[in-house]
């Protein structure tokens, strides 16, 4: 039996083993990874950023800086410890970025999946090398290395698995295309209970208002049967017209190009009713109250210089 309070279930041999959960995007959290601004290894160089939004922000000077990431991330905490969510943390390593935990791997039912991730980041999984060792072994997955995905591109959503990919041109030519036509292969083949859909996204190195890094910076469903969608992330109008089709025009919230840039479709749900959202989206902010959300605000955008905000920070380990 899993013990909501402590996220962990007893194990025959008298150890405590965590007891994942995750079969959608907004029902009650209750144990989650949060990503960590310690030692996140500053500034870097130019060539070395791999994402538009980073880059432009080296060029101009405005980068963040660790202690304005610490207090963002630690106003996050605040608010998952006040819905009595259990947080775990990375082992932080020094002089690595692991602020965006979603990536580095994902939870489908009771099953961890390891992402293979973009070489600059392979390093970050073992800050979670602690939180795997609790988990029964059969129930984590290493996919081969033809394979990549990522925790960003992955949506399970009633009894649905939405993936954000890039077909083998757009994934051999962006280093900002993350998940590969394997990938969605893989989800497919491996939780086949599922039904999955798969949606090709628009990608750019250089501008990030045309760049939809991961699916959630495009597109997020939020509430019982409601999203968040910026037709623009979306290579084929077809994909948004199939998400816009399965939700209801009237369950939808618009975004444009400005606000997915400024990451508006990368809020966190704590619950089907309470969401957290950056306290400058005032307009979306205003919509989502409107709806009947509890929408708790903190302060993140200097973490959105680098091209991830809420969902990015967060991999989700047990939901009810």
């Amino acid at each position: 039996m899993i013990n909501f309070a402590t996220s962990k279930t007893e194990h025959r041999d008298g150890f405590f083993m965590l007891k994942l959960n995750i079969r959608d995007e907004t029902s009650q959290l209750r144990a989650v990874i949060l990503g960590t601004g310690e030692s996140f290894g500053g500034t870097p160089k130019y060539e070395d950023a791999y994402d538009p939004k980073s880059k432009e922000n080296i060029i101009r000077g405005t980068f963040p800086q660790e202690k304005d990431i610490k207090n963002e991330i630690e106003a996050f905490r605040k608010v998952l410890v006040k819905y009595d969510v259990e947080v775990y943390r990375p082992e932080y390593l020094d002089n690595l970025n692991q602020v965006f935990a979603r990536d580095i791997g994902f939870v489908i039912d009771d099953t961890f999946v390891v992402s293979n991730v973009n070489i600059h980041r392979v390093y970050e999984i073992d800050g979670i090398e602690f939180l795997l060792d609790q988990i029964e072994a059969s129930k984590v997955l290493y996919p081969l290395d033809d394979i990549f995905i990522e925790g960003g591109d992955v949506m399970p959503w009633k009894g649905k698995i939405f993936v954000g990919y890039s077909e083998e041109e757009d994934f051999n030519k962006y280093i900002v295309s993350r998940t590969n036509k394997e990938g969605v292969e893989y989800l497919k083949s491996t939780f086949t209970h599922y039904e999955v859909h798969a949606f090709e996204l628009n990608k750019s190195d250089l501008e990030p208002r045309d760049n939809a890094l991961h699916l959630d910076c495009c597109f997020q469903p939020i509430g019982e049967d409601q999203a968040i969608i910026y037709k623009g992330g979306f290579k084929n109008d077809r994909d948004y017209e199939f998400l816009v089709d399965f939700f209801g025009r009237d369950k939808i919230l618009e975004i444009n190009r400005e606000q997915m840039y400024n990451m508006y479709s990368n809020v966190f749900s704590i619950s089907p009713k309470v969401i957290v959202s950056d306290q400058n989206f005032s307009d979306l902010n205003t919509q989502l109250r409107d709806r009947g959300f509890t929408v708790e605000e903190i302060p993140y955008q200097e973490t959105g210089k680098m091209e991830g905000l809420l969902r990015c920070s967060t991999l989700p380990l047990i939901r009810e």
